[in-house]
């Protein structure tokens, strides 16, 4: 799978010269829903000879407009499933060949619909056949719809098809969906609708070794996001190179030693290896407690080692 950056390095892939099939969003977590869409997307690309390439967006446009509203703060933005880096790991996963990644700026929010429409999809994608949902807006004042797309490729030859709704117990799977399964601690639901756990991933940072002091050393991954979809003490699985880990990990901002940044701390049983730099992937399998302020470390020490034992715990029972 290649990663395009922007328009305007399109005419440099010679494999997109012929045309394409094509879906838009932003396939926040990829979940099983999105999988169902790509699925569909890859079969079209055999189907017709062309590549598959999926268009999305960064900043995501709720993102974006939430930044430029005085109106609007953190917490009217959509907490982020994943990372750019880990949604393009998942897209490569299920087939796609190319990702247009564009920025979502000031004058890309200002291209008329049907600008968007000529240029961009029939002069430079050169589109063949477009997998969109119903409810997908855009355009200038999101004046653009499927109907708009319906009608511009019938007059442009290229196929519109509606990204079908997949369904869980009669709910529309979604990203929205499972952000509410997050927050209200229903990790076994997320993970049903995501096809696998939830989990972050990200290198390994040094941190403030205060772990270390108190007997639980943590492996630090940095959270630069702008909403946390959840938060408090869980077990976990890591994923490392050398193999996957039991663990505890702490997802928030550290109250206790008065931290202001959101950080993912995590404790791996039986693990003694140095990873700083590495790349991990922290599965969320059980919540053990919210985060909370204790009076002294000792206080917080004490806590931890009846985590590790919740946790232990679980893990016997969910090897079972």
């Amino acid at each position: 799978m290649q990663l395009i950056r922007g328009f305007h390095n399109l005419e440099r892939v010679h494999a997109l010269q012929k045309g394409c099939v094509l879906t838009i969003g932003n396939f926040d977590g990829v979940h099983l829903g999105h999988q169902n869409i790509l699925a569909r997307l890859c079969d079209k690309s055999l189907e017709l000879g062309l590549p598959s390439v999926v268009m999305l967006f960064e900043p995501q446009p709720r993102e974006f407009f939430a930044k430029k509203s005085e109106n609007l703060t953190a917490s009217h933005v959509p907490a982020r499933l994943m990372r750019l880096r880990d949604k393009l790991k998942y897209l490569q996963e299920a087939g796609v060949d190319f990702v247009l990644c564009v920025r979502f700026s000031n004058k890309f929010a200002a291209l008329s619909a049907d600008t968007f429409i000529r240029e961009l999809l029939v002069k430079r994608l050169q589109v063949r056949y477009l997998s969109i949902g119903d409810d997908f807006r855009f355009g200038a004042k999101r004046a653009g719809n499927f109907e708009m797309l319906h009608n511009a490729g019938l007059k442009y030859r290229f196929a519109v098809e509606e990204s079908h709704t997949h369904s869980f117990d009669s709910e529309r799977i979604s990203s929205s969906l499972i952000r509410q399964a997050l927050q209200k601690n229903e990790l076994s639901l997320a993970c049903k609708l995501l096809g696998k756990p939830y989990s972050i991933a990200g290198r390994v940072a040094h941190g403030n070794k205060l772990g270390r002091t108190i007997g639980f050393p943590t492996a630090n991954i940095m959270l630069n996001r702008l909403v946390i979809p959840l938060q408090g003490v869980f077990a976990v699985q890591i994923q490392t190179k050398t193999g996957k880990y039991n663990g505890i990990a702490n997802v928030g901002n550290r109250p206790t030693i008065n931290g202001t940044k959101p950080l993912l701390e995590v404790h791996i049983f039986e693990f003694n290896h140095s990873i700083y730099g590495e790349a991990i992937e922290v599965f969320f399998m059980h919540k053990i407690r919210d985060e909370v302020k204790f009076p002294s470390f000792e206080a917080l020490k004490t806590q931890i080692a009846k985590d590790r034992e919740q946790a232990v715990e679980f893990f016997k029972e969910f090897a079972s």
